[in-house]
């Protein structure tokens, strides 16, 4: 197999005031060989371009997170094994002070609590155990969501982390993800090939967005869902290998990558964000990598992640988030030339590397050795 890569010379606005320059996207097969191993920090996009993204740490157990692992290893194995921690994890989200995970090889939400440098467990809830739970939401109020397929409902927990609620009616839906804007909770079902859209406070149906099919507005398989802060909302379109992107009224407004082996395709497309400037980062599990794109032009900005054990290396990646409010706990890992902007997380299914910890942000040292002076067309507007 080959290994493919594609160069890309777009410019993106940022909150920084700089354009974001795009660089060559590395897409590498599963079985493509691994070069001598980085010496030092990790940048994407690698040099002589300008780094954007930096891989900061992976976290597997609570050694990582400064902690001890006695009490989450003994939930997991009922024994002191030292390896215990994260096996498979398929999707993340975070708070203040914690990120979640959820973890498919214990049916488990996984708190991650970075101000007590330790693991906690959801798995029982006074509204019953979860049986599969696939993806988790934590809201603004702090209320968390999470899509348990099995069950067929989405559980409320609060603050607290205690039960609330559950909606969906028996049969109601499949659910795979859950998102929450406003007033709306939007609920991924893979049953139906559609989005229900519910009420938040009585758990009522208010519309339906989509049906079976591969034209626009359509799904074969929706499974992720993202929202911005505007209220549009983007939906990973599996088996049509794309996301779409739909407006606050459910109208569609544009699809979002392809089949392919080239920059910008979606060949198995997984978990989907959305930054605070409106840029969609979208896992793919073919490529093992995560890739930024423009939501106005559907244009890909830029690719980072690997395949493989090296550090900052992806192993059937699935779930994303974008973490505004922990840099800190992260600041240690950062190169004292790179200023931050936002935290990412990549939960990986496979491979030694459970979840990866990347960051965003503006390369301040001097050019790396090599780089190409900016264009005119690449400057930032007067």
């Amino acid at each position: 197999m080959t290994i493919f890569q594609g160069p890309l010379r777009h410019t993106i606005p940022n909150a920084i005031g700089r354009p974001i320059a795009g660089a060559g996207l590395l897409l590498l097969a599963a079985c493509a060989a691994e070069g001598p191993e980085q010496e030092g920090p990790v940048f994407y996009p690698a040099a002589p371009e300008i780094p954007r993204v930096q891989y900061l740490t992976t976290i597997n157990t609570e050694e990582d997170v400064g902690g001890e692992t006695s009490e989450f290893r003994a939930f997991l194995l009922g024994t002191d094994e030292p390896t215990a921690g994260l096996v498979r994890p398929f999707d993340v989200a975070h708070e203040k002070g914690k990120i979640y995970v959820i973890d498919r090889r214990f049916q488990a939400v996984v708190v991650i609590d970075l101000a007590e440098s330790r693991f906690n467990t959801i798995k029982e809830t006074a509204g019953g155990p979860l049986r599969k739970p696939m993806s988790i939401f934590v809201a603004d109020d702090g209320y968390k969501y999470v899509a348990d397929r099995d069950r067929g409902q989405v559980i409320v927990l609060d603050q607290q982390n205690e039960f609330h609620n559950a909606y969906g009616a028996k049969g109601q839906f499949q659910p795979l993800d859950v998102v929450v804007h406003g007033d709306r909770i939007y609920v991924c079902d893979v049953k139906e090939n559609e989005i229900e859209v519910l009420d938040k406070n009585t758990g009522e149906l208010i519309t339906k967005i989509g049906e079976p099919g591969p034209d626009d507005g359509q799904f074969h398989w929706p499974t992720h869902l993202a929202i911005d802060s505007e209220g549009n909302l983007y939906v990973t379109d599996f088996l049509n290998f794309r996301v779409q992107k739909f407006d606050p009224n459910g109208n569609f407004v544009r699809a979002i990558g392809q089949l392919g082996n080239f920059p910008g395709s979606m060949p198995r497309p997984k978990g989907i964000v959305v930054d605070d400037d409106g840029h969609l980062y979208a896992v793919d599990s073919a490529f093992e990598l995560i890739q930024i794109f423009d939501t106005g032009s559907a244009e890909v900005l830029l690719g980072f992640g690997k395949f493989g054990p090296k550090p900052g290396g992806s192993w059937l990646p699935a779930g994303i988030d974008i973490d505004y409010d922990n840099l800190g706990y992260f600041s240690e890992h950062l190169d004292p030339d790179f200023r931050a902007k936002y935290l990412i997380y990549v939960a990986n299914q496979a491979g030694p590397a459970k979840l990866n910890v990347y960051a965003f942000g503006e390369w301040t040292g001097p050019a790396p050795k090599g780089a190409q002076p900016a264009r005119k067309e690449d400057s930032p507007e007067e």
